[in-house]
């Protein structure tokens, strides 16, 4: 069992950054990725680290402390940071084609929750209202942010399913294969996965 939680660090450090973009004069600007700062590679990192509101900051680190702490039990703590990073830069890589400028762990977390269902797909979570496998939980997210493209917001839904994607394809590689997932193994109060339903949906 890895005990080094580093999905709480990475909470921490979100949490630090938020902090200094609120005090310090355009840092959100020199670390956001935006259409004209490709040639500036460290963006396509700093970005993921970057939020736009205390309600997206908040959601954020609700799910990234959720389903960030489940992941690395079952991974391991360098599988899931290759997680983490990888499925933040391309999911924020395909939202800023899209958008003006792409920010925010979300495509990050979906990266997350695409990895679990394929490592565990008959884990149990509370989502809309009731409690399903998340292979069920992470098929009516993607048809939500799938309906959401043609909804005019502030919801970057092409970062979310791009780092669902992404994830799903390296859980894949993750999996063993050879055995069944447990059911149950990994066990989350019901109220804690109630308050991210209600606060990360309704949020993002």
């Amino acid at each position: 069992m890895n005990n080094k939680l580093y999905s709480l660090w990475l909470c921490a450090s979100i949490i630090i950054i938020y902090i200094l973009q609120l005090i310090i004069p355009g840092f959100t600007n020199l670390f956001v990725l935006n259409q004209s700062s490709f040639p500036e590679i460290w963006r396509f990192v700093t970005s993921i680290f970057l939020h736009g509101s205390l309600a997206h900051l908040i959601s954020n680190l609700f799910a990234l402390a959720l389903f960030g702490f489940m992941l690395e039990q079952l991974i391991g703590t360098k599988k899931f940071l290759l997680v983490f990073i990888s499925t933040g830069i391309i999911a924020n890589l395909v939202a800023v084609n899209f958008y003006s400028s792409s920010l925010g762990a979300s495509g990050a977390i979906f990266g997350i929750i695409g990895t679990l269902i394929i490592v565990r797909p008959t884990l149990v979570v509370w989502a809309f209202g009731m409690p399903m496998p998340i292979f069920i939980a992470g098929i009516l997210w993607a048809i939500a942010d799938t309906m959401g493209l043609f909804v005019p917001s502030e919801v970057a839904n092409i970062a979310h399913l791009s780092g669902l994607a992404i994830g799903l394809i390296i859980g894949g590689f993750l999996r063993d294969w050879t055995k069944k997932p447990k059911l149950g193994a990994l066990k989350i109060p019901e109220n804690q996965m109630r308050s991210w339903e209600d606060s990360y949906i309704k949020n993002q």
